[in-house]
């Protein structure tokens, strides 16, 4: 993600860390760098001179505070200033024991019907019951896409193939799912331009009747700082609660998309890290910024280590934790892992990690990851609480029916040795003191 920005930026980080000393010179070169980086991201050119002349004067004129180096200060203020470029931190708050409406708005080509899904299995995973109405009457197949989406996720979609008339379908919609008590309603709508009065004025009536608990705008990253007179002119209709920044896997211009977006005062809540429907996550200012500068999403990795030391008390967890673990274990492990998101996701989210390991690299583990998960699917539920009986034969079966190698399934078994003797040898610590060893508690 912004792999350009991540690279300008830990640059000039690097350049301060590495130096022998501090002078007005390396701050102001310092100053140029990330300029130039910000820039390349198409951020605006009067928010890069505001943040960088902030940037120069604190970090010649602040005190340092005792325990800190100079270096480390300058850092510090690096990081302060990048997460007040990118706006305020707000999450979307569910309001228990009542149908929460939310109307997903748009720009023509931003990914609005994706999102609507993916915000969909996000609810969906946090224990939500969601149903989604399908109000894009302009695009043809947008119904059937949204359909076909939502049903790998089991969430129900109403929408009329045969209708032209928005306002109806959101009605009716309402209507259909009224009886039923669902926690979240969805309103995938058409997309649309500032430009396009007509258009803005059936928004503006689809609100009326919707009456959202909260109003979504799904916006392209790869328009970059044009974002903010788009995000201006759906916010002057209708005030907006929560902006959606999509494709910044993508584009070296989803810095300014962001920066321009939280300048229109509304708070930038989610954004859409790749295709897949699990890519999607809720926007933090200060674990972007810690993403960029190489210092990994550390929240990121307490959340699962928290998760995972919430369940310590579970037959399983006490397996791994033992070193008992079977194949079963070894599988839930995996899903474990990738509940963080992608692994480049991972990596990138861990300090030391992030940035190091290539694109081809991280592209074979998640392959391999996913050739494991079919192979383990083709284990007999014996043979994955009691690995040790799989023999020649039953590997040739398994090999077969997952439409792998013997060689992988071998593969498979050596690395759960390993990750089983790994456990073993930690005796039963708990996550939180391996990500202590290794700087992140």
């Amino acid at each position: 993600m912004l792999d350009k920005l991540k690279i300008g930026l830990r640059q000039a980080i690097k350049n301060i860390v590495n130096s022998q000393g501090i002078d007005e010179e390396l701050i102001k070169d310092l100053s140029r760098n990330i300029q130039r980086a910000l820039l390349l991201a198409d951020v605006n050119v009067k928010l890069v001179l505001e943040i960088t002349k902030k940037l120069e004067k604190r970090s010649m004129e602040e005190k340092v505070p005792p325990g800190l180096s100079r270096k480390d200060h300058i850092v510090k203020i690096v990081f302060e200033e990048l997460k007040q470029l990118l706006g305020d931190e707000s999450k979307l708050q569910l309001t228990k024991n009542k149908t929460n409406v939310i109307l997903v708005l748009g720009i023509q080509g931003s990914g609005k019907t994706t999102v609507t899904a993916k915000l969909s299995k996000l609810f969906h995973s946090q224990g939500y019951t969601v149903g989604v109405i399908g109000a894009d009457t302009y695009r043809p197949g947008a119904l059937d896409q949204l359909k076909t989406i939502c049903s790998h996720i089991d969430t129900q979609v109403y929408g009329d193939e045969n209708s032209k008339n928005p306002d109806q379908v959101v009605r009716k919609g309402l209507s259909h799912f009224s009886n039923s008590n669902f926690d979240v309603i969805l309103i995938d709508t058409a997309g649309r331009h500032k430009h396009e009065q007509d258009l803005f004025d059936e928004m503006i009536k689809i609100n009326e009747i919707a009456k959202p608990d909260f109003v979504l705008l799904v916006i392209d990253g790869t328009i970059g700082q044009q974002c903010f007179s788009q995000a201006q002119a759906f916010h002057n209709a209708i005030p907006i609660g929560g902006i959606i920044i999509t494709k910044l896997d993508s584009t070296a211009k989803g810095g300014g998309a962001i920066a321009a977006s939280a300048a229109t005062g509304a708070t930038v809540m989610y954004i859409g890290t790749g295709e897949r429907i699990n890519d999607i996550e809720e926007f933090s200012a200060t674990r972007f910024v810690g993403r960029l500068l190489g210092m990994g999403d550390i929240q990121a990795i307490l959340d699962l280590a928290k998760r995972l030391e919430s369940e310590s008390n579970d037959i399983r967890m006490k397996r791994i934790s033992s070193g008992k673990m079977n194949i079963d274990d070894f599988y839930y492990q995996l899903n474990e892992v990738t509940k963080v998101g992608s692994i480049r996701n991972f990596l990138d989210n861990l300090p030391g990690f992030s940035g190091t390991i290539k694109d081809d690299q991280v592209n074979q583990m998640e392959s391999r990851i996913e050739k494991w998960r079919h192979i383990i699917q083709s284990m007999t539920q014996t043979e994955k609480i009691n690995p040790s009986i799989i023999n020649s034969s039953r590997m040739k079966r398994i090999a077969k029916g997952s439409g792998n190698l013997e060689h992988d399934v071998k593969e498979l078994l050596k690395n759960y040795k390993n990750s089983k003797h790994i456990m073993k040898a930690s005796k039963g610590r708990q996550m939180k003191n391996t990500l202590r060893r290794i700087g992140l508690k």
